[in-house]
């Protein structure tokens, strides 16, 4: 317990726990959709390596908590987009497979899969995540423990790709809700990203944005360090809400 009576930093899950979110139950919804979409932005965002060999069939669907029927029809529409290749016979199974096509054409073909109200509704929900884990994070975190966020902050600012870019955008977002000491945040944020973080790509290759993004990642910290927690909220919701909007706006423009 610190003097002011603010908890010491927890055991939430830091951002090392990403790549194992890949492999976590999916929703029940529209499970082979989630299922493309899960592993398929793993894919896109480096988190499963070109070449890399997938679990087993039986051993996979029951991480992800689908059925091997489930299973087998979402490895048949990744093995479509060029994502998965499958080979038989001894030291077979199916292993990642970067296509041809260039990321960013594939990524748009995978924005085209959201409606413009599911990502809204993701965009309002994210940004509540991230506006809660800023503010408890102002009321609970000790300067030590934003290091993981400024090294990742200065990291952004410089990332050359694209797809780095992402991971460092989402990876800021997850280690935010880990400063909060909010295990259930820190889940749900990775969860998040593992679900969306991909597209971010599409949106974080303009130099403006880049900018943008990166003063407003500082301004939370200096928020959290302040203890400014309605401040810190107001930046991170601002934050998610402006790369939101501006996949939104290319989802609009996509045929």
């Amino acid at each position: 317990m610190r003097p002011d009576g603010r908890p010491d930093h927890g055991g939430a899950a830091g951002p090392g726990t990403a790549r194992t979110a890949v492999f976590t139950p999916v929703d029940t919804r529209a499970r082979v959709d989630t299922v493309v979409r899960r592993i398929g932005d793993a894919i896109e965002l480096g988190l499963l390596a070109d070449g890399e060999q997938l679990p087993g069939e039986t051993e996979l669907a029951g991480q992800l908590g689908v059925s091997t029927v489930t299973l087998r029809e979402a490895l048949m529409a990744l093995r479509q987009q060029g994502l998965v290749t499958t080979r038989r016979g001894r030291g077979g199974g199916s292993f990642v497979t970067l296509p041809d096509a260039p990321p960013q054409e594939r990524l748009r073909v995978r924005l085209a899969d959201w409606s413009t109200e599911e990502l809204r509704d993701l965009g309002d929900h994210w940004a509540a995540v991230s506006g809660a884990a800023a503010l408890l994070a102002a009321r609970r975190t000790q300067p030590g423990d934003l290091l993981p966020l400024s090294r990742t902050a200065e990291a952004l600012s410089t990332a050359d790709e694209p797809a780095t870019r992402s991971r460092l955008y989402g990876r800021f977002h997850v280690e935010l809700a880990a400063a909060a000491q909010s295990a259930r945040l820190t889940r749900e944020e990775i969860a998040l990203q593992t679900d969306l973080g991909a597209l971010l790509c599409l949106v974080l290759d303009e130099p403006d944005h880049l900018r943008d993004v990166s003063d407003r990642h500082r301004a939370v910290i200096s928020a959290v360090q302040d203890e400014a927690d309605e401040r810190a909220r107001t930046l991170a919701e601002t934050c998610v809400r402006e790369s939101m909007g501006r996949l939104i706006a290319l989802r609009l423009a996509t045929p």
